[in-house]
């Protein structure tokens, strides 16, 4: 019994700074342990603190959300020079911040996506309201009308594509066509989700690799072109998600954010890399059109992949 009171009115977290840190059992004078940093006066977390340390670890709340932001958004380039010269741990971490806005990309593009099948007609529906549902579906532009014969003749050429990588790809691609039109944008959807990611991160060295050809001699080491690589594709997702819950009715905020993309790189080129507008208006051209055809390949390659898996 007395074993059992004492266990039991025996904090399991004292107040008060223990001689030895608890975690690397190095002696210890003062609030924190010189060895390993952790807290040698410890106590079970109230609500608010572990609300503080969850919110301030994934949200920077001590600020470094707003200030990355601030310069991702306004001053591209600027977030490139600030870690290039050493000022780092007041932002974000390049990596962080573009897998953080790539991932609510894609979240938000999955689950905000508008379903453009429309629905089927129910079984044992009249032969004339059949019609006249397919009719409106196409009039509307939710389903093209194809040439007789068209999807039968598309498969074919996709099986005799890919029958001698393997035959089971051509028992996925017959059974992807014989889908509804329901589950094939299922399918297409999961595709995106799940791979495409994948694929346009693969994508980031061969963009640094662009800029490393197109700035021989800048001095600039590949690491450089990476990190730039990582800030302008995290601003690139973070103005894409933008656009997408950006209601129709404001216009204008869609027009200037979509112009805002397009220019974006080449003000942040100029402001990392230095030089003329002319130099690196066409260095900018060349890498858009390297990239894009890029990340086109990359991204059906990614879509052909989630479809035959």
């Amino acid at each position: 019994m007395t074993t059992a009171a004492n266990v039991m009115h025996t904090p399991a977290h004292p107040h008060h700074a223990a001689a030895d840190c608890p975690n690397c059992r190095a002696v210890v004078s003062g609030n924190f342990c010189h060895e390993c940093g952790q807290e040698t006066v410890l106590h079970p977390p109230s609500t608010r603190e572990f609300l503080h340390e969850f919110v301030g670890h994934y949200v920077a709340l001590e600020g470094k959300l707003w200030k990355s932001l601030l310069l991702l958004l306004f001053r591209p380039g600027q977030l490139t020079l600030e870690y290039i010269n050493g000022r780092r741990v007041r932002y974000i971490q390049p990596l962080r911040l573009y897998l953080t806005f790539s991932l609510i990309f894609f979240a938000v593009a999955k689950y905000t996506g508008h379903d453009d099948v429309p629905a089927q007609p129910e079984r044992g529906q009249a032969p004339a309201a059949a019609a006249a549902h397919d009719k409106a579906a196409k009039k509307d532009g939710l389903v093209r009308e194809d040439e007789p014969g068209e999807i039968a003749e598309g498969t074919v050429e996709l099986r005799k594509g890919i029958s001698n990588v393997n035959a089971h790809w051509g028992e996925q691609a017959d059974r992807f066509s014989n889908m509804s039109p329901a589950e094939r944008d299922k399918v297409m959807r999961t595709a995106f989700s799940t791979y495409v990611p994948y694929a346009v991160f693969l994508m980031m060295p061969l963009f640094a690799l662009y800029l490393k050809v197109l700035y021989l001699g800048s001095g600039r080491r590949y690491g450089e072109h990476l990190l730039f690589a990582l800030h302008v594709h995290g601003f690139a997702f973070l103005a894409l998600t933008l656009l997408i819950v950006t209601p129709n009715v404001l216009g204008i905020v869609s027009f200037v954010l979509g112009l805002w993309l397009v220019f974006y790189t080449p003000v942040a080129m100029r402001r990392v890399y230095g030089g003329s507008r002319l130099a690196t208006g066409l260095r900018w051209l060349v890498l858009m059109a390297l990239h894009v055809t890029g990340l086109g390949l990359a991204i059906g390659a990614a879509f052909g992949f989630g479809i035959l898996h």
